[in-house]
């Protein structure tokens, strides 16, 4: 094929008819380097499906929705970088979280807070290999004065994700500004710490081989989160307005010191117990003096707040509480209550007073809130409920099997960044709890009704 260059592209013309097959195969290379070896085009697409299909094929999942499971799973595959193991967020920038709206991200990065849910699903269907290329990436990203952690990083453990707009394009349907870079890895979340401490822990109930700096880095973050869990942050969700006491974050950082007890019972490896066993019931105590409203029955979304938070469904999950506990049911009510329309779950009231993003505008429903709550369903033993909501989520997907980050339900289309690995990690995890699979990550022996995750 004869190629071109004009007005800075390369261009090739050529003619396909009815029944045509033209194979084409465009290569790149750096200028100083030899050209590289033709690629055969029948030869590429013969190996690149066999590749798939014999991954896919390790795949342990054989419930009631494969189909929906490997195409969760096979999207989690291509959203990783092969040189280091990193996944995602999602393969788009900007993408608008309501149409014509602001709240247009650059998602083309790595977010810690998704590798407990990603470790999850992938121990959880057998893809140990991967499981573990993720966990290494994450120690590599996350090495250094855990001060200076960061939410998220780049596929290769870059830090510098410095946010800028694009004024000279439009923005999808009118949804400006496009963004490149993400402010929001300069804030502090302190979920986040929280949720390394409980992935590297999963990584061990698992029995993967783990690092032997992993446990020296995980005495880092807690002695970080000692000093700092009382600390007003940004929350999971990144809100760019006043930090505030987030009582998601607060019960993260409970789990993150309960992981860290448990790995020294369990795995015999040496730390102040005693310590971590008070700073744990300290916290245990100011999330349930502070971020409880007893006169509505349901947590918060942060201290003194009357708004509450999709997260706050993941409270049992962590094991902060059992199913069981009238507070966790009574969370869970408000939620389906208040933040579902038509089932989908919104992450938080953007309308409501003292609503803290910083941000104009709305957003819609979050597919993977949607997920939690069809797990928060099953856990208090409303099954059915959580099945028939699972399966309205799955008829969202699109021709290809995808969930972006958003669904509006008022115009019936996703919204949002596409694929959203959050949202496939989602799809993957509720299938698994839907068919019996425990969906809290630790026992606890003052709550008889928790069982591990991972046989």
């Amino acid at each position: 094929m004869h190629l071109h260059q004009h007005d800075a592209a390369t261009h090739a013309d050529f003619t396909v008819s009815a029944g045509d097959r033209v194979p084409f195969v465009f290569t790149h290379h750096a200028s100083h380097l030899p050209r590289p070896d033709s690629v055969v085009a029948d030869d590429a697409l013969a190996g690149t499906e066999s590749f798939w299909a014999e991954w896919i094929a390790q795949c342990r999942y054989d419930g009631r929705w494969p189909e929906a499971v490997r195409r969760a799973l096979i999207t989690l595959k291509a959203l990783t970088y092969a040189p280091t193991g990193g996944i995602l967020a999602a393969a788009t920038t900007s993408l608008p979280e309501q149409l014509g709206g602001t709240r247009n991200w650059d998602y083309r990065y790595c977010w810690l807070r998704d590798a407990t849910f990603t470790l999850q699903a992938l121990i959880g269907t057998g893809f140990t290999t991967e499981a573990r290329e993720w966990r290494e990436w994450l120690v590599r990203a996350v090495a250094g004065d855990p001060a200076d952690l960061q939410i998220m990083y780049g596929l290769d453990g870059a830090r510098g994700l410095t946010e800028t707009t694009l004024d000279w394009l439009s923005g999808y349907e009118g949804s400006a500004p496009v963004r490149v870079g993400n402010a929001a890895a300069d804030q502090f979340q302190l979920d986040v710490w929280g949720e390394v401490l409980d992935g590297l822990h999963l990584v061990r109930e698992a029995g993967l081989p783990v690092f032997h700096t992993a446990w020296d880095l995980q005495r880092g973050l807690l002695d970080f989160l000692e000093g700092h869990w009382d600390q007003p942050d940004n929350s999971l969700w990144e809100v760019r307005g006043p930090r505030r006491q987030f009582v998601h974050s607060k019960v993260m950082a409970w789990a993150g010191v309960d992981r860290a007890v448990r790995t020294v019972e369990r795995h015999g490896l040496v730390g102040p117990t005693q310590s971590w066993c008070r700073l744990r019931d300290r916290i245990h105590a100011d999330v349930c003096a502070h971020g409880y409203d007893a006169d509505r029955g349901t947590f918060t979304q942060f201290y003194g707040s009357r708004g509450l938070d999709a997260a706050l469904l993941l409270i049992p999950r962590v094991g902060f509480l059992p199913w069981s506990d009238p507070r966790v049911r009574g969370t869970i009510e408000a939620v389906r209550t208040h933040l579902a329309h038509d089932g989908f779950v919104r992450r938080y009231d953007t309308d409501a007073d003292g609503c803290v993003d910083g941000l104009p505008g709305g957003e819609g429903s979050f597919l993977a809130c949607t997920f939690w709550l069809a797990d928060a369903l099953h856990g208090i033993g409303r099954t059915d409920e959580a099945r028939r909501l699972f399966e309205k989520v799955l008829a969202l997907r699109n021709d290809v099997g995808l969930l972006s980050e958003e669904y509006d339900a008022t115009l019936g289309r996703q919204i949002g960044n596409v694929p959203q690995a959050f949202s496939m990690v989602g799809l993957v995890n509720t299938a698994r709890h839907l068919e019996g699979t425990p969906i809290t990550t630790h026992t606890n022996p003052g709550l008889p009704d928790l069982v591990h995750l991972v046989p």
